[in-house]
């Protein structure tokens, strides 16, 4: 069913790009793929723009890893149409130092605290990759814009 969503791709210093996996109790369980989440509507009669995909954005991105990122510092990326038809609104933002995100400092200590409360963390495990051969080695499906985007992302 096609939908539309917005998905953050988070660079590290060195070049590579995170990804994760959902957890088996999300929609998609296994799936790799960028931050991201579908938007929830606006209000009645308020504007279904880019200011508001850009905040819901930064929303998954500290809801799924655990990041600090504010939503002014996410730029507006490519716009996907994945296999499904779903529209995908795309952003970036500023690296991270590998180390940080290879330790999953933010993602670590979010997890811990959402499992301590009895919640199920989107992701189950987050990784790092530097090439389209280090995407497909990785266990499971993939969101099916991820290769077309990391490609381009990578320089592939």
């Amino acid at each position: 069913m096609a939908a539309m969503f917005v998905a953050v791709l988070q660079p590290c210093d060195d070049g590579r790009l995170l990804v994760g996996r959902m957890s088996p109790t999300t929609s998609a369980p296994g799936r790799w793929q960028p931050p991201g989440g579908t938007p929830e509507p606006p209000p009645d009669g308020a504007a279904l723009d880019l200011d508001v995909f850009r905040l819901h954005a930064a929303r998954e991105l500290a809801e799924e890893t655990g990041s600090d990122t504010a939503a002014d510092a996410l730029v507006p990326g490519p716009v996907v149409l994945d296999a499904q038809g779903s529209l995908g609104f795309l952003f970036i933002v500023p690296p991270r130092p590998a180390r940080e995100l290879r330790k999953r400092k933010h993602y670590g200590e979010l997890a811990r605290t959402e499992i301590a409360s009895g919640v199920d963390p989107e992701f189950d495990r987050v990784e790092l990759i530097g090439s389209l051969s280090e995407l497909r080695a990785l266990p499971g499906p993939l969101a099916s814009c991820l290769e077309l985007v990391a490609g381009r992302f990578l320089g592939a």
